[in-house]
């Protein structure tokens, strides 16, 4: 059954994509503009060498949705595979494995950190603050620092999170919004944290949720491929290498002005719905937005990332897949390695590395040529006591202009003011990640998609109303490492 309502959804991301299979299937006349070349947005992949790989490290974790899990088990059947996390932390000068482990942490933890977590967590315990409790509460006036501090006491702080966090972000964890704390570190009090080390309860497929995640055998865009395909085969119109230039939102309906290699056109809807950076929608909407609201949105500034892949000529650099650095002599965050994500073997004699370094646009490593990245990487390499040495095929960058939002303490007011405007725009609604400036994972922004479709009714109108309750459980979201 066809539906009179035309919907057309902004950026081809999984929520975007989530979105517009969700329409289709319930049939209404959906049409998807992304201005990549690809779907899937920052979560997409491409080929590299014969082998796919992922813009940084990507999972999809045992948290997500049951309902949605399932879907994706479908659409993706048996190359939806259950991997066992198995990554690594340089503290120190020490390797730990993460997930934390208790005996880990115990057997090859620096002494001074392990002795410091020690001296902390007796503290807690002399003030009754017992080990698994919850994190404490924000108040006035805080920060990601004095937050943290409180809920994980000085070691862990000073030797993980803060050095962490000022390369994530580029910012003193003075400088963060509590927020942060409570949106980012998903056991921010050190009962916690230690309550993760003890065994869980059985996950999917009768494994350890806590040690497992799931993704796909062709690299994790085949998420956003796979329903991309799915949408398209259900009746959705998804274009890929469209540039959405403008909203128009002066007429009785709202109108998309797209351009794409044929020119620019003009699409007359129902409704727009917008998985964009909520920022870049103040800027092509039509009429604009008031003065405040545009100030507003130049504040809202987001951690932007260089990915520089290092093809090597080995079948496999390290049986980890990833390795975590916050010592700030390294200089990026994270090194992955997309082998050992899928357990492939092909191609053989090749592997490939991601090094992840956030930066802003402002940078010089963001306009920095791929020798020059390949120096930075292959010295933070060095530094790490992982050198590569000679067995280097090719060094290719790419670059995520919006890879992080960025919260500087005081942003909730520039926030709310922006969601505001665009919460009362007629026709429009605006979610996702990057639509709600969310530093969400995969399986939030394919929640919020399930919850848009569900709350546009048959007749073509959207309750607004359930969508504010939908909001309310979307703020509660944390992100998983």
């Amino acid at each position: 059954m066809t539906r009179h309502a035309r919907v057309v959804v902004l950026g081809g991301g999984p929520a975007g994509l989530g979105a517009a299979l969700g329409l289709a299937r319930r049939g209404f006349d959906v049409t998807l503009a992304e201005s990549g070349d690809g779907v899937g947005g920052n979560a997409g992949s491409f080929t590299l060498h014969g082998l796919r790989v992922d813009h940084g490290s990507h999972r999809l974790h045992p948290a997500t949705d049951p309902e949605i899990l399932a879907e994706l088990r479908e659409l993706l059947g048996d190359d939806l595979l259950e991997r066992p996390r198995h990554g690594r932390i340089l503290l120190g000068g020490r390797w730990i494995h993460f997930p934390l482990r208790a005996v880990d942490l115990a057997t090859r933890a620096p002494p001074a950190f392990a002795l410091g977590v020690a001296r902390d967590l007796a503290g807690k315990l002399v003030r009754g603050a017992l080990p698994g409790g919850p994190a404490p509460a924000v108040a006035d006036g805080e920060t990601f620092a004095s937050v943290l501090l409180r809920g994980l006491g000085p070691a862990v702080c000073r030797d993980f999170y803060f050095p962490y966090a000022r390369k994530i972000w580029g910012l003193a964890p003075e400088e963060i919004s509590p927020v942060q704390a409570r949106k980012r570190v998903s056991a921010a009090s050190l009962g916690g944290m230690m309550k993760r080390l003890l065994p869980r309860g059985q996950g999917v497929g009768g494994r350890t949720a806590k040690g497992t995640f799931f993704y796909p055998r062709n690299g994790y865009g085949q998420i956003s491929e796979a329903l991309g395909a799915a949408a398209s085969a259900a009746g959705a119109e998804v274009l890929v290498g469209t540039r959405v230039r403008g909203v128009r939102l002066s007429g009785e309906l709202p109108a998309v002005e797209l351009e794409d290699g044929q020119g620019v056109r003009l699409m007359e809807c129902d409704h727009v719905w917008s998985t964009i950076p909520m920022t870049v929608l103040a800027s092509i909407t039509e009429p604009s937005p008031p003065a405040d609201v545009l100030q507003s949105a130049h504040r809202l500034d987001q951690r932007s990332m260089v990915l520089v892949y290092l093809v090597l000529d080995q079948d496999r650099f390290t049986e980890y897949d990833a390795h975590y650095f916050p010592s700030p002599d390294v200089p990026f965050t994270r090194l992955s390695e997309p082998k050992n994500y899928s357990d492939t073997s092909e191609p053989r004699g090749r592997t490939v590395l991601c090094a992840e370094i956030p930066c802003s646009t402002e940078d010089t490593v963001w306009t920095a040529d791929d020798g020059t990245l390949s120096n930075i990487v292959l010295q933070g390499l060095a530094t790490a006591g992982l050198p590569v040495g000679s067995r280097i095929v090719e060094v290719t960058a790419r670059r995520l202009p919006s890879a992080y939002p960025l919260y500087r303490v005081g942003y909730e007011e520039h926030f709310d003011r922006l969601d505001t405007w665009v919460s009362g725009l007629p026709r429009v609604l605006s979610f996702g990640r990057q639509g709600l400036y969310a530093h969400d994972n995969t399986h939030h922004a394919l929640a919020m998609a399930r919850a848009a479709v569900q709350c546009l009714r048959d007749n073509g109108t959207f309750d607004r109303a359930r969508w504010t309750a939908y909001r309310e459980l979307f703020s509660n979201h944390v992100v998983e490492d």
